[in-house]
Order: structure tokens, then sequence, then C-alpha cells
């Protein structure tokens, strides 16, 4: 089967074999607590009735690919022939935690355990770092720490958050990633769980299906609110990757903003441009659940609408039960716009060879 495109998989969750990779790691009175306890993160108030994995994803003598390199690397890129696989990990919950530090202490853990665990393995590793959000000082220590290391590309946030992304209090962070050229990701996996607001706009539902559909909600809160509290304005090189929120609410929600902003726009007088310009100039959404409708063509008229081939990064959210295959989607599109979905748009903003 013919190749789409070059390919960077910009949203690939590699994992722990257990808690005890982080020991090593960690200090008292964190190293103690994990080793008898575990991990205690945010999330897990929703889980998927069939698993978050794929079953084929384990090999014959039960090792899971998503927490060995060599098995990861066999699977996903050997397979799909892929030129650099973006490690997303899943612990980005811890800051949905109640205590700060708690949460600071294994964020470090966890980047020490990518840098030396993963991307030594293999040159097409490419590493997103995690920040627990608690403490944004406590935050940007952390990517003055990390952020230099080559093979780390960005700097991933949970999107269940108690304050909204755009709000003044998470400068410090994005003050930090700005300065590394880091770009700020932004992934699902624990709304409604820990500390953080509900996981739908009218409250909480009862099961995953309801949650799982709703997250986009989420995403689109948290552009709206970092577009309009000026973010991009503060912090002109910052770019923002929304990971796994879906892509067709986009066109509406940019109408929308412009429309409002119009005739609001003494609300928000740091603004000097439409909101959408800031959205086409800074954000980045991943393919990673595509909606695709029974006709073709409506899709591709919501990627014209939007101008997929610049914002969009291809995703395949290896190894979860939602799997995008790159030979089965996104049939209908020039071989020019494959190639950026693809490959070049990743490939600029994360300054790849």
């Amino acid at each position: 089967m013919k190749l789409p495109s070059k390919i960077i998989d910009c949203d690939v969750h590699h994992a722990l074999k257990s808690h005890m990779d982080l020991v090593p790691y960690l200090k008292e009175p964190w190293k103690s607590s994990v080793e008898k306890f575990g991990i205690r993160g945010g999330g897990g108030t929703y889980s998927s009735p069939i698993g978050v994995q794929r079953k084929d994803t384990y090999a014959e003598d039960g090792r899971d690919a998503a927490a060995y390199p060599e098995l990861l690397t066999k699977q996903l890129i050997d397979t799909y022939h892929m030129d650099y696989a973006i490690l997303t990990g899943g612990l980005y919950s811890i800051s949905i935690h109640p205590d700060a530090d708690y949460a600071a202490a294994i964020a470090a853990a966890y980047n020490d355990h990518l840098i030396e665990q993963w991307l030594p393995n293999n040159p097409k590793f490419k590493g997103s770092m995690t920040v627990a959000t608690q403490d944004p000082m406590l935050a940007a220590r952390e990517i003055d720490r990390i952020g230099p290391h080559p093979d780390i590309v960005q700097v991933v946030l949970i999107s269940a958050t108690h304050i909204p992304y755009g709000n003044r209090y998470y400068h410090p962070i994005y003050e930090a990633a700005e300065r590394h050229g880091l770009p700020i990701a932004i992934h699902p996996g624990a709304e409604g769980s820990g500390t953080s607001n509900p996981p739908t706009a009218a409250g909480y539902v009862s099961n995953y299906f309801q949650w799982h559909t709703c997250l986009s909600q989420n995403f689109m809160a948290q552009l709206v609110s970092i577009v309009l509290e000026g973010v991009f304005e503060k912090f002109p090189r910052l770019k923002f990757v929304l990971v796994e929120g879906g892509v067709a609410w986009l066109p509406h929600l940019m109408w929308r903003m412009d429309k409002n902003y119009k005739a609001l726009r003494a609300t928000t007088p740091w603004l000097k441009r439409m909101p959408s310009a800031y959205i086409r100039d800074h954000c980045y959404l991943t393919t990673q659940p595509i909606e695709e409708p029974d006709n073709p063509k409506h899709l591709q008229q919501i990627f014209e609408m939007m101008d997929a081939e610049n914002i969009l990064l291809f995703s395949s959210d290896f190894p979860h039960w939602d799997f995008d295959d790159p030979f089965m989607i996104m049939k209908g599109l020039s071989e020019e716009a494959k190639h950026k979905i693809f490959y070049e748009n990743a490939r600029k903003l994360y300054n790849l060879a």
C-alpha cells in the first residue's frame, strides 16, 4: 500500500512498565510514597468499557508495546515507515492532583525517565515533557531544567483544568516555553476528575460515551480563553497544539469569535487582530480522532473552511483503541496537502531535520 507521505506521528503514547520505573528518579518523601502506594494521579473517573489500549499491541509474552521502546518501534515506526514519533506519554493528569509538590516531583521524575529510558533508544523518538500546573513557577523551573534537551520538542499539559489556560496564572509556564522555543500541547484524559471542572458544559455525565463525545467542548473553551485573554499578544512566538480534541468544530468557533469581536472588542482591548487570525498563526490541531461524516465531501468542505493543510498535524494515538491508520485516513486530499499534514507542518513546528 502506498504511503500517504513522509510521516511524523504527533501523538504516540509511550508508557511506564510500572510505577516502580519512577522510583530511581524520586527523592524522599515522594520515593517511599510511590514505592508503597503507586502513582496517585488525578484521573480515572470515566473509563472506556473496552479498555484504553488495542489488544494487538501486547506481545505474545504479554509485554505492552507502549512500555518497551523496541516493541513500539516495531509495531508503529517500522510498520508505517514513520520518520519521527512525538512521544506524548500519559501522566499529565498529575496536574489535577491536589498536592502541588507531589505533582511537581512526579512530573520531574517522569521527564527524567523519558530522557534516560526512551529518547536514546531511537533517533526517531522526540519527547514531550510534562509539567504540573498547580504551581506555575515550579513548572517554569522544570521547563528551564528539561527544555534545553535536544530531543525535547514540546511541553504537554492536561486539558482538564479548574482555571482556563488563557488566565494570566499560567504566564510563567508560557514565558518559559517561549524562552526555549517549545510549543505547548494540550491533551485530554482526565476531565471531571481530581481538582478539574466538570467534564462538560452541562456538568457531569454518566458514562464514557458521553464523556468522550464531549471532549471537544473543553478544547473549544480552552482555545477561546487562550485567544481572547491575549496570550498570543503577550507571547508572540508561542505555539499551541490541540491534541486529540477533534477538528470539525474549529470553523464555526472561529466564525463565532470573529462575529462577536466586531461588537465586543472593547472587552478585549489587547487584541489587535481578528481572533481567527491568532488561531491560524499560532495553533495546530492533531488529526486523531478525525470526524468522518457519511459523505466524504462534507469533511473536505470543513477542511477548506479551516485551511486544514496548514493547521493540521497527523496523529495516530497509538496504542489506543481509536488508533488511526495513516494508510486509511484523509484519502480525498491532494498530495501537497497530505505532505503538509502528515509531515511538513510538524517538521517546521518541531524544528526537525
